[in-house]
């Protein structure tokens, strides 16, 4: 019995709940939000769909008490009309940080012992206020971080190379957000490296780096939000969890490095991060890891 949760029903929670249903992902999906006419509607929209899908999937409208015996919990809830275009997603954290102390009160006193998977911005603070608020283990919260980036530098090499993004490997470390950086110590693709490439196929690295930092943004300057990538990311990671995959991954969790969450190595499983690896990163990745998590520190002191 697959049971997952996911709190906040906006744009991004929606389509989180869309892609669980349409692919049968969860046996139940209990949806949370503040706006009890929207999550009626919600649910019951996908009520009407399911004679036409090949799943089955029970949607129920809930609260956080109703998650106790979830395997997983996606928080999908946020304040995306704070942030401008071209913005930081540090905008949303004063709104944000009330909300997220409450659900996780909430998921405390309701039992939840599954496996937190924060989307809400800036995730990398919003991951640790959760695991602060949940008293769950550091290992059982992580955001979805630069898992999104990284797939993001894919897309953007990949056009470069005309190649399909899945043909790339490689990260994107740091912060989901200005201080994130393309690793291209650990990019490959079509056998080579990241300094091959850019020297066979005359590629501006920094502008292909570039173009996956601010990708959120220009998918919101359009359309004044985003959600398909983002959902896509929390659910194929969710998915992880789930199937106890073992999978290796970059996103945002507790690195005793740093003393908080920021997007490193992780293997992710059925208990969430069960365990964590080091990349042989250059000196210079190395600083700019450092780097990013001050930057991380310096804007939630700034910001809170």
């Amino acid at each position: 019995m697959r049971k997952i949760g996911v709190v906040g029903i906006g744009h991004v929670g929606a389509t989180v709940a869309h892609i669980i249903v349409s692919q049968g992902l969860a046996d139940e999906l209990v949806l949370v939000d503040k706006q009890p006419d929207k999550l009626a509607s919600e649910v019951l929209d996908f009520s009407d769909a399911a004679s036409l899908l090949p799943d089955h999937v029970t949607v129920t409208a809930g609260e956080p008490k109703d998650l106790a015996d979830a395997d997983v919990v996606i928080s999908a809830l946020g304040h995306i009309e704070l942030i401008q275009p071209g913005g930081d997603r540090f905008t949303e954290l004063r709104a944000n940080t009330p909300e997220v102390q409450q659900v996780g009160r909430d998921l405390k006193a309701a039992g939840f012992n599954g496996v937190l998977i924060v989307i809400s911005n800036p995730v990398d603070v919003i991951t640790g206020l959760y695991q602060q608020a949940t008293g769950l283990p550091t290992q059982q919260v992580f955001g979805t971080g630069t898992y999104l980036d990284t797939a993001r530098l894919k897309r953007a090499l990949g056009e470069a190379l005309a190649i399909d993004p899945r043909s790339v490997s490689g990260y994107m470390l740091g912060e989901h957000g200005d201080s994130q950086f393309a690793a291209w110590s650990t990019v490959k693709a079509l056998g080579q490296t990241a300094t091959d490439l850019a020297a066979n196929y005359h590629l501006d690295l920094d502008q292909v780096a570039e173009d996956a930092r601010v990708g959120g943004f220009t998918v919101f300057a359009g359309k004044k939000y985003t959600n398909f990538a983002i959902a896509h990311a929390a659910v194929s990671l969710a998915q992880l969890v789930l199937s106890d995959a073992r999978s290796e991954a970059i996103v945002s969790h507790y690195d005793a490095r740093f003393a908080g969450y920021i997007s490193t190595p992780a293997v992710i499983g059925r208990g969430g991060i069960v365990a964590d690896f080091t990349l042989a990163l250059t000196a210079a990745e190395q600083a700019a890891l450092k780097q990013s998590a001050d930057a991380i520190a310096a804007k939630t002191a700034e910001y809170l």
